[in-house]
């Protein structure tokens, strides 16, 4: 009996063991690596083959990466797009960097490829030019049996289509047009396109966010821009930019971007900044000092592509990870996001390592995406240069590296990979095009977060009314179409897609306020919006009994919300909340971000006023210029970042009082210590601008930010000694036209002086 009892236990501890080490064999506490990690010192910076390259990877236990698409299929590969039948659109960049001076990069030779995988088998084994003779594409987005497209230096954005079957667009049609041209090298534009939760499609660099209606987008404008390349959402509608510039993995995720901008400098993990690569990295344009002794690259210095893993078909550990690439350090980063009291922090899920490396000088990750066969997927641009001209210019160190070790000769290639997992076989492609809205209806469940976006979305562009019944049901919490009872986020995107739908009644949004779970009352909250605006006394009740909500992020969520009223009950309840919760981060912070934004809008208001047209509308021009690229290292409103990658601006009358320093340095830029200060980058040159550009810029930041402590000035002032006009830049132009290297502040400062004496 004893003996039986003990083998049945054994047996009992065995499984139990069996299944925690699968559950955690995807855990970085366990040695999830083969082997430990090593930097290669001798990397080849000779084009490997797809095969070859992919043995240069290293990856933990049990995951693996397959080849799905590679030259001559597709060449130098931006982003990704799949449409309802999982058919892959590919954004390619042909004419970016083909030199190292980026010879004929403005040339409309880009394509977009449409790759299918007609067996089955995760490889691409068709493709077709779907678009051609393109300006370096690099926005993408399915919408029905269409796809968006945005060029660089465009705001314009257009909807193509095959109508006839064979691979190849044949219908044009606007839906966003806007005639003034783009601000920015290729670096510095939008990208993304990203239908969020809450049917907001957002984009990256312009503080804008669209919302497609009857076949065409309807812009909104944000208080503020944010992120470089690539954007990606949760479960739960956080988007999250990155700043490469700034060496931020992510940003922009404490609050949804129409309230604001809130990032906190401890949303980290201490060292999250820290890179740890397989190989050698000497081509940084930051020079010798942003590197370690092992001559590995020691911080994120082009971050970019991440996503939220949301697919099912890899281990549960990895879903809802924040997944972003460095292609400088030739690694992929993986983070565990975790709410803390509201506040959302990142952590890498390796200690001192990488989730994917490799010791191939040519691979360059620039974006992931969760796929619809529930696997991760990478897009490799594969080539040796990966930053633009600006940071590569003739006599910088960038160029002596890229020359010397022969990386402007690789070009014309791309890999696309997706992320597999021993014992877990990839999902077959969905058929949503083809299919009921009653069946998109029962997609809103399923595991895979990408089969419920597009599902959702599908719905919404179909516009199909027979839908709402059922959608009701499923955000009620009763199952409907559903062989269960729904999920919760189910039931939240049953909740939006009848957002998307103008299906969203008073009634549904009172019960769904009083929900037990939290994750519903706070997308109640944020779906009430358009009742607080017109102050509705039933609504503003139940609000009030929320306001002692024991849930951080339903607390946060109602007094964002409560921002789009100026009532007296609205402030009350936002007082009240601040009272009891005085010091939690997040909501204190939350208060500090909303006054900021009034503020500002009040001081630029004013300031505004007392300008000519042509000057006030050139001040719109570079507030655009400065949120969507200086604003990177510089901070959103000149206040610098946390890694202190650029000089403090707001306030700092002394630093930009002379015009003409500050236009010399938008010319040719600025290296070495600041005023006494060394920061981590160099300010690159920005004289390939115009005149126009370089005036609005400066125009902006010395109006708006670096007078800030001077809120009274007469227009005569602002006029003659504070506004920057183009022809003070053409003529300091004209002065330094010679000059091809930065300038020093040393350098400056001595100029100026000089030029003290001479007057005197």
């Amino acid at each position: 009996m004893k003996h039986s009892y003990w083998i049945t236990t054994i047996v009992i501890l065995s499984s139990i063991l069996l299944f925690t080490a699968y559950q955690r064999a995807d855990d970085s506490q366990e040695d999830p690596f083969e082997t430990p990690r090593s930097v290669s010192q001798t990397p080849t910076t000779v084009p490997l083959s797809p095969e070859a390259s992919m043995k240069t990877f290293r990856l933990p236990k049990g995951y693996h990466l397959e080849l799905v698409a590679s030259e001559p299929m597709i060449s130098e590969p931006v982003a990704l797009a799949w449409d309802g039948n999982a058919r892959l659109y590919v954004a390619q960049m042909e004419t970016y960097m083909q030199t190292v001076l980026a010879t004929g990069q403005n040339l409309p030779k880009s394509r977009i490829m449409l790759l299918e995988d007609t067996n089955g088998d995760g490889k691409m084994d068709k493709s077709s030019v779907f678009l051609k003779d393109l300006l370096l594409p690099r926005a993408i987005l399915c919408i029905g049996h269409e796809l968006l497209v945005n060029e660089t230096d465009s705001y314009d954005i257009y909807a193509y289509q095959d109508t006839n079957g064979d691979g190849k667009a044949d219908k044009k049609r606007p839906v966003f047009q806007n005639k003034r041209k783009a601000f920015g090298n290729v670096e510095h534009q939008r990208s993304g396109l990203d239908w969020n939760l809450d049917n907001w499609i957002y984009e990256t660099i312009d503080p804008i966010r669209y919302r497609y209606k009857k076949g065409v987008l309807k812009a909104d404008t944000l208080p503020f821009a944010a992120g470089q390349w690539g954007l990606t959402h949760d479960d739960y509608g956080r988007v999250f930019f990155s700043r490469a510039a700034s060496g931020i993995a992510a940003s922009g995720f404490q609050i949804n971007p129409a309230y604001g901008q809130l990032d906190l400098p401890d949303a980290f993990e201490d060292g999250f900044n820290h890179v740890w690569s397989a190989i050698k990295t000497p081509d940084v344009n930051g020079g010798p000092k942003t590197l370690r002794p092992d001559s590995t690259m020691a911080d994120f210095t082009s971050i970019c592509g991440q996503s939220v893993f949301r697919g099912d078909r890899l281990p549960k550990q990895i879903f809802g990870d924040y997944i972003v690439a460095e292609p400088v350090a030739r690694i992929i980063r993986r983070a565990n996001i975790k709410n803390e009291n509201g506040k959302i922090r990142l952590y890498n899920v390796y200690h001192q390592d990488e989730f994917i490396s490799s010791t191939d000088m040519n691979f360059r990750p620039i974006n992931t995406y969760t796929g619809p066969d529930g696997c991760l997927y990478i897009v490799d641009m594969y080539r040796g240069i990966i930053q633009e001209s600006t940071w590569a210019q003739p006599g910088s160190y960038l160029y002596a590296q890229i020359m010397s070790k022969g990386l402007n000769k690789n070009i014309d290639r791309g890999r696309i990979y997706r992320l597999v997992y021993d014992g877990i076989k990839p999902s077959p492609a969905p058929k949503m095009l083809n299919e009921t809205t009653t069946k998109l209806v029962t997609y809103l469940d399923h595991p895979n977060g990408w089969w419920r976006d597009n599902a959702q979305k599908e719905i919404i562009v179909r516009n199909d009314k027979s839908s709402v019944t059922s959608l009701r049901k499923i955000a009620l919490g009763q199952k409907g179409p559903l062989t269960k009872k729904p999920s919760s986020l189910a039931r939240i995107h049953a909740l939006w897609t009848l957002e998307g739908l103008d299906a969203i009644d008073k009634p549904l949004l009172l019960t769904t306020l009083s929900d037990p779970a939290p994750e519903m009352r706070k997308m109640a909250l944020w779906l009430s919006e358009p009742w607080i605006k017109t102050a509705d006394r039933q609504v503003f009740d139940k609000l009030e009994s929320l306001k002692n909500d024991t849930d951080s992020d339903v607390l946060a969520q109602l007094l964002l919300s409560l921002s789009y009223s100026k009532a007296d009950n609205a402030k009350a309840i936002g007082q009240a909340i601040l009272a009891r919760h005085s010091d939690h981060v997040i909501l204190t912070s939350i208060e500090r971000t909303l006054k900021k934004a009034e503020e500002t809008r009040k001081v630029g208001s004013s300031r505004l006023a007392a300008l000519l047209p042509e000057d006030r509308k050139r001040v719109g021009e570079g507030k655009q210029i400065f949120t969507s690229l200086c604003s990177t290292c510089h901070g959103p409103q000149g206040e610098g970042t946390p890694t202190k990658m650029a000089p403090h601006l707001a306030g700092k009358f002394k630093l930009l009082e002379n015009r003409d320093e500050v236009i010399k340095i938008m010319l040719n830029g600025l290296t070495g210590p600041v005023d006494g200060v060394t920061y981590h980058e160099m300010m690159p040159p920005m004289g390939t601008n115009s005149d126009e550009w370089i005036a609005s810029v400066l125009t902006y930041v010395r109006l708006e930010l670096g007078m800030q402590s001077f809120p009274e000035m007469s227009s005569g002032y602002m006029t003659n000694f504070v506004l920057v006009k183009p022809e003070q830049v053409k003529k300091i132009r004209e002065q330094t036209a010679g000059r091809t290297i930065p300038w020093t502040w040393d350098e400056l400062i001595k100029e100026r002086d000089l030029l003290r004496q001479s007057k005197k």
